[in-house]
């Protein structure tokens, strides 16, 4: 059943202190809405106060240097997959942008909410653990930065404190290398929530692997860094029976489940597929 509008408040913040006072005081913070809006439709929004983050200069605009990239919460995908710093350092991350939603979802919806929102099936979460990205968090008492692994701590559970904001992602420039993958599966190749989403960097020293990076969504409470597959395969020729090792690895360190959408035993198989496809890629 749908939510009433008349039992809802919406307050649209002009300055950052407003919203954080808000927000201290209860308030829900709404950026897009296109999570959100999915609950009311459904009768299932249970925050009846909620604050509008939309106006906030202070949380727009992508920010590149030598060092790395600076996105302001309120980003979008849409600006993500027009901004042509972000596709040529960070493609996995402007390739999860372009695999969310449909266009209304890409010109609305914001980084910042697709990781607050806490979804282990969000598209862009795998692309900015294997970037390393760091999360600056705000309240009235100032601001903090924490690395984003981590930051998921269960299904729906975060390292955000009672009147804090996420104000920033910041990106560490990560450098050539030598693979770049992104890979989303669904029901259909359009506007489906992922069964499993892969993203993973490769760098190379001749036939062995100097560094890799792995990330999965779909395949627990939380989106991971894959670390005991990683471990494994550093410093190791790159041939086909490490990628079987590195594949029976990765199957330790998930927990898919059985839901509407797939089945555990799927997600396992596809996560080990994905892997080796990322692995054997040119």
């Amino acid at each position: 059943m749908r939510s009433a509008a008349a039992d809802y408040e919406l307050a649209s913040a002009r300055t950052l202190p407003e919203a954080l006072a808000l927000v201290s005081g209860g308030w829900r913070p709404i950026a897009g809405g296109t999570d959100l809006m999915v609950l009311f439709e459904a009768g299932k929004l249970e925050h009846r106060r909620l604050v509008s983050l939309r106006g906030l200069t202070e949380l727009r605009g992508i920010e590149m240097s030598p060092q790395g990239a600076s996105l302001g919460a309120l980003t979008t995908y849409t600006n993500v997959r027009r901004h042509d710093g972000l596709a040529r350092d960070y493609p996995l991350l402007a390739a999860a942008a372009r695999e969310t939603g449909g266009i209304a979802t890409q010109n609305r919806g914001t980084i910042g909410g697709n990781i607050v929102n806490a979804s282990p099936a969000a598209d862009t979460p795998p692309a900015l653990l294997v970037y390393e990205a760091a999360l600056e968090l705000v309240s009235a008492g100032g601001a903090r930065q924490i690395p984003y692994l981590g930051f998921h701590t269960g299904y729906k559970r975060m390292q955000l404190a009672p009147g804090e904001l996420l104000s920033r992602i910041i990106l560490p420039m990560p450098g050539p290398c030598a693979r770049h993958y992104y890979r989303k599966t669904g029901t259909r190749r359009a506007q489906a929530i992922s069964k499993v989403v892969m993203a993973g960097l490769l760098w190379i020293d001749g036939d062995r692997v100097r560094a890799v990076r792995i990330a999965l969504g779909s395949v627990g409470p939380t989106v991971i860094r894959c670390v005991a597959a990683e471990a494994l395969l550093r410093r190791r020729r790159l041939d086909a029976a490490l990628i079987a090792e590195a594949q029976a690895a990765l199957a330790g360190e998930i927990s898919p489940v059985d839901d509407l959408r797939s089945t555990a035993r799927y997600r396992r198989r596809v996560a080990q597929n994905l892997l080796a496809e990322f692995l054997r890629s040119p």
